[in-house]
């Protein structure tokens, strides 16, 4: 097949190597497009070389990205959809299928435009394998993968098709799930991050600085657990009000295999993949203070948590917990002009759009 990634970070590096390990025709579409090689390595986190991709192509033309593409993979931040889906647009085809990965973010929005052309979208609930680069454009490491995959899909007739073209390319079991909107109450990075990120910088002034970078997820907290709980069970609460199955949207105390605040702590610090990674910080002359402009802030927050909020004002489902952790973002690091997700449809035009055939 002819496939084409956009986005040359962490995942969308894996993925293009994988999917040209197995002998199909990838394109990636980067504005850096000189920085990278043909051939892309990817190792194991002891350093051992894995397999290696050959790709077709690398651009950052859209049109020349896009005119052969049967199949889109869109690997970038969830506040740069809207600008991509726009871009795309004139060079999308009817029947062209664009994956988000991971599916949250309000993908589904932002690509209602070239959803009435005739593209199908499908979203994955959680990435296929945790990934980090090694050398940008040439080499990256596999981290742990996910035991399966679980995609939406709109129309939710294409779902299954998808999946077995996905459980091909990437050796995994794949479960299509009933509807898209599974994949946007993942509570994923939207939940996840923006609890820990609350936890760790709540109490944080103006001026403040800290001693070091601390770990995200070695360093996790009791604390950070019991938000992360409490943020969850309201996700679930939601889950119960729409007239949806959603019963795929798994609670993170299941995911994780924690029932109680110190079991999670004890859980997350554990996990072999996310061992060494460090928080959005950055270093000053005096000392450590939070990025106000990772991603963990600029997407997690405005495209994450803030469309479970507005979901859950659409359906009267009370988030006291979401409610507190979004409000204290937009007092310490939203500013003027930032993008962030807003939709003015009504319940019944919210159930339509995922009720597509």
């Amino acid at each position: 097949m002819k496939i084409t990634v956009i986005g040359g970070g962490n995942v969308g590096t894996l993925m293009a190597a994988e999917a040209a390990h197995k002998g199909h025709e990838v394109t990636v579409y980067t504005s850096k497009s000189e920085h990278w090689k043909k051939e892309i390595e990817v190792y194991s986190a002891e350093d051992k070389l894995l397999l290696t991709g050959q790709l077709s192509k690398v651009t950052d033309s859209m049109q020349e990205a896009l005119e052969a593409a049967e199949y889109v993979w869109v690997v970038i931040p969830a506040q740069l959809l809207s600008d991509l889906a726009e871009k795309m647009l004139p060079y999308v085809r009817i029947g062209m299928k664009i994956g988000i990965v991971p599916g949250g973010g309000g993908a589904e929005f932002a690509f209602q435009g070239l959803v009435k052309k005739g593209c199908i979208l499908f979203g994955l609930q959680r990435v296929h394998s945790i990934a980090r680069l090694k050398e940008y454009g040439k080499a990256v490491y596999e981290l742990g993968r996910k035991s399966d995959l679980q995609i939406g899909a709109i129309p939710a007739t294409q779902t299954t098709d998808i999946c077995r073209t996905m459980k091909k390319i990437f050796d995994m079991p794949c479960q299509a799930l009933d509807n898209y909107l599974s994949v946007t109450l993942t509570p994923s990075n939207p939940i996840l991050h923006t609890a820990r990120l609350y936890s760790m910088f709540k109490d944080h002034k103006p001026g403040d600085v800290y001693p070091r970078n601390f770990l995200f997820y070695e360093e996790w907290t009791d604390d950070s657990s019991e938000m992360l709980i409490a943020c969850d069970r309201e996700l679930q609460e939601l889950c119960t009000v729409i007239p949806m199955d959603l019963g795929s949207v798994m609670p993170l105390r299941d995911y994780y295999e924690s029932p109680t605040a110190d079991a999670m702590t004890k859980k997350i610090r554990g996990i072999k993949a996310f061992k060494g990674l460090t928080s959005p910080m950055i270093e000053m002359e005096r000392g450590w203070i939070p990025d106000w402009h990772s991603r963990y802030f600029t997407a997690d927050f405005p495209f994450g948590l803030k469309i479970i909020k507005d979901i859950a004002k659409m359906f009267f489902v009370p988030t006291p917990n979401i409610d507190i952790v979004w409000d204290w973002y937009k007092s310490v690091a939203m500013e003027d002009g930032m993008k962030v997700f807003e939709t003015e449809l009504t319940s019944k035009e919210f159930m339509k759009l995922y009720r597509c055939e």
